[in-house]
């Protein structure tokens, strides 16, 4: 109980107004536990208009304890494991079989299990009890389709107070950890399955031991923890597999913990801005993901460029991606920009812009190999592995001779040249069949064609340049309208 704070009565206006869990005490006893989107209003909600149940209670609160989740969802599961850990009274005055929700898990004859909402067992022995036999659960109210076979264990997660804010958090999970909720399947694919909330009836037919039965069961089993209010266990769990899978190169795998990962981390994410340690270890997932989604996308690339081991860093990775732009209109405010990417993520930090210097008629060729001398000359600028160019075949061999150019002079830049070419130069090529020129390669390769990932790249390299350059157009214009 030290992680929750403790005030006076008196000193209800210093509350929070952030989702958590509320407890009223009478001196040194926990009475009520309840849980709030917004704390403060909650509690004061409690004495400004009590029900019939507060009147019970409400006289005897001495402090009040607190502790924020950030979320509703992180509030309801920590209240529930705090209602069945503390049992304080007056959660247990009223409390009967309709009122307080459980999650209950069963297994059918092949022990594979299915998951859904309940209400409480009336029986005695249940109360506190994560599971119990078929004899301690006849009194349920459960549906016979419901019930457990003859000698098997049913698993309950609770108590929950609010029923509808369970059915909202088991939906949001069940996106994450898709399950059933029968104990048998269609040999179609049911509504569910097509909403990929259901594993689908292939994992039925499964033999006990095989792969996809496997992690169908790791799943219900990280979906009980979470219920448990156990998350950070699960996320550690599923960020350990990811590093695993990428280590022996299982990207499709890697991908999909990620995707479960990121799920996870919005359902029960924290937004207290305070909280840095929370923050922190936010922001290292994300950049672990980030580094595992890259791989798999730099494993394509590698392929398509026919990318050898990098004379520049002796490595083979591909991390750094520059792309130049130029904007200008009828060669008058021309600028140029350079965007970089790091593991297929811009890095702003390392963005530059460039006001061009010569003075003549409009000429994208001249203009570009103003920039790319310009930035070659800054030694101290860490070299890419590739450059993007905004044009086609001639600002491709423009690019690759300045770097050729930068080589000799300053030894080891050698990083790949590739453009992308949109066809506005051509009038017989339809603007949107954009072409991806490639050093060394004869042939572009259609835009369209490329793996999606690597066509996503492209494009968001291409239009960060473009917006990058644009926006300094637009400045300098400004500038030169207001003298």
């Amino acid at each position: 109980m030290d992680k929750f704070k403790i005030i006076s009565i008196k000193n209800i206006d210093n509350l929070p107004k952030t989702a958590g869990v509320y407890l009223f005490y009478n001196k040194n006893e926990i009475i009520y536990i309840g849980k709030a989107i917004n704390i403060k209003n909650r509690v004061k909600n409690h004495f400004s208009s009590p029900t019939y149940k507060d009147e019970i209670f409400i006289s005897q609160i001495t402090n009040i304890g607190f502790i924020e989740t950030g979320s509703e969802i992180s509030a309801l599961i920590l209240e529930a494991s705090l209602i069945k850990k503390n049992q304080p009274k007056f959660n247990q005055v009223w409390r009967d079989d309709k009122n307080y929700f459980y999650i209950a898990i069963q297994r059918n004859k092949q022990k594979i299990p299915y998951v859904f909402i309940t209400h409480q067992p009336t029986s005695p022995s249940l109360r506190g009890r994560g599971e119990a036999t078929d004899e301690a659960i006849s009194t349920t109210r459960l549906p016979r389709r419901l019930r457990a076979p003859r000698n098997d264990k049913m698993q309950y997660i609770g108590p929950f107070v609010d029923g509808n804010a369970l059915k909202k958090t088991i939906r949001f999970l069940r996106k994450v950890f898709p399950y059933y909720t029968n104990a048998k399947h269609s040999k179609l694919k049911c509504t569910y399955c097509h909403l990929d909330l259901c594993p689908g009836p292939q994992i039925l037919s499964e033999v006990e031991g095989t792969q996809p039965l496997k992690e169908y069961k790791k799943n219900i089993k990280k979906l009980i923890l979470i219920l448990e209010g156990k998350s950070s266990k699960v996320l550690n769990l599923l960020k350990k597999e990811m590093r695993i899978a990428s280590i022996k190169q299982n990207f499709e795998k890697a991908s999909k913990i990620r995707d479960q990962i990121f799920a996870l981390e919005k359902i029960i994410s924290h937004k207290n801005q305070n909280n840095q340690i929370q923050n922190s270890q936010y922001d290292t997932t994300q950049r672990s993901l980030s580094t595992v989604a890259w791989k798999k996308t730099e494993k394509t690339l590698q392929e398509i460029l026919n990318y050898k081991k990098s004379l520049l860093t002796g490595r083979q990775a591909i991390k750094k991606i520059e792309c130049y732009d130029v904007s200008n209109i009828q060669g008058k405010f021309a600028v140029g920009s350079m965007v970089v990417f790091i593991n297929g993520k811009p890095d702003k930090s390392q963005y530059k812009k460039f006001k061009i210097k010569i003075k003549s008629e409009p000429n994208d060729i001249a203009m570009l190999k103003e920039v790319l001398q310009r930035r070659f000359a800054h030694t101290y600028w860490k070299y890419p592995e590739i450059i993007l160019i905004d044009g086609g075949k001639a600002q491709l061999n423009i690019a690759i001779k300045i770097r050729n150019q930068a080589s000799e002079q300053f030894h080891r830049i050698v990083p790949i040249v590739i453009s992308l070419a949109k066809g506005r130069q051509d009038p017989l090529r339809p603007r949107s069949e954009a072409r991806l020129f490639i050093e060394n390669q004869k042939e572009p390769i259609p835009l369209k064609n490329l793996p999606q990932e690597i066509y996503n790249l492209i494009k968001n390299l291409d239009d960060e340049a473009h917006r990058f350059a644009i926006t300094y157009h637009k400045k300098l214009r400004k500038q030169n309208l207001l003298k």
